[in-house]
């Protein structure tokens, strides 16, 4: 059986401005046509997370929307989805009630959009939704109810706290729940996906698929205590939270130091 190696991708296969180097590049691309089996896990769509991560052309599996979806890079068909249940309609009208008006992400008539109400998006949702101009999924749509439409998969709130952090702890226990502060632009964020939906629980179903053994992963936030725990060794960034860093089997170089592709190309097995 063959070992599975998966990354978090910002703050540890990124560098700080959000590209991958050379240099990974070329040691990813390398080792996965030698015959590594390697994946990286992230929030970010599709769309985004090619963007930058242009340099690495390999085909393999990426798990993106924290686990919502399996996709494969280069065919960008989906090998794993899970999607909510209709009880996101429910959810989606408590938002509403409290004020809050989303970003919803879903399959319509057979193609991924992410939906919002201009006219009610937040200030951290406009500078969002800028980075996003020219996006093919962008669907605006005219009233709160049409962001029901659709095979739902991901809900996200860019919102004050006093807002946000009452509903993250009323949904925390019923879905998978992601309260935060973006990184880049500060803003304060909720994210809400199915239960299934995790990077722990999505490397778990792709490790099944590919029939793999050991289990090797890379990161550097609290968000990645749960594939660590599931990984047979786990490293992480010298950049990481320090929390994280006490689940790691060890500490590599930071993700400005191509960290994730050194180490692969000294330990790595295919």
């Amino acid at each position: 059986m063959r070992d599975l190696y998966v990354s978090d991708l910002d703050g540890t296969l990124l560098r700080s401005d959000e590209t991958t180097s050379e240099f990974t590049n070329a040691v990813i691309n390398s080792l996965v046509d030698k015959g590594i089996l390697f994946s990286y896990a992230t929030a970010r769509s599709l769309i985004t997370a090619q963007k930058v991560t242009k340099g690495i052309n390999a085909q393999i599996p990426l798990i993106v929307y924290n686990g919502t979806l399996v996709v494969d890079n280069l065919t960008e068909k989906v090998l794993i989805s899970n999607f909510f249940d209709n009880t996101a309609h429910d959810v989606l009208d408590d938002l509403f009630t409290n004020g809050v008006y989303p970003i919803v992400y879903a399959y319509i008539n057979g193609k991924e959009k992410f939906s919002f109400v201009p006219q009610l998006c937040t200030k951290g949702m406009t500078a969002f939704l800028n980075t996003r101009k020219g996006d093919m999924r962008t669907n605006a749509v005219n009233l709160p109810s049409d962001l029901k439409k659709g095979n739902l998969f991901y809900i996200t709130c860019i919102d004050s706290p006093e807002k946000l952090e009452p509903l993250y702890k009323k949904y925390r226990d019923c879905y998978h729940c992601i309260y935060h502060t973006d990184i880049y632009t500060k803003e304060q964020w909720l994210e809400i996906m199915p239960r299934e939906a995790s990077k722990s629980n999505a490397i778990r179903q792709l490790k099944e698929m590919l029939g793999c053994g050991k289990l090797t992963v890379f990161g550097d936030g609290i968000n990645d205590i749960d594939m660590f725990q599931l990984a047979d060794e786990s490293y992480a960034v010298e950049n990481a939270h320090e929390e994280l860093k006490q689940y790691a089997t060890g500490i590599m170089q930071s993700n400005n130091l191509d960290g994730v592709a050194k180490w692969l190309q000294e330990h790595a097995e295919y």
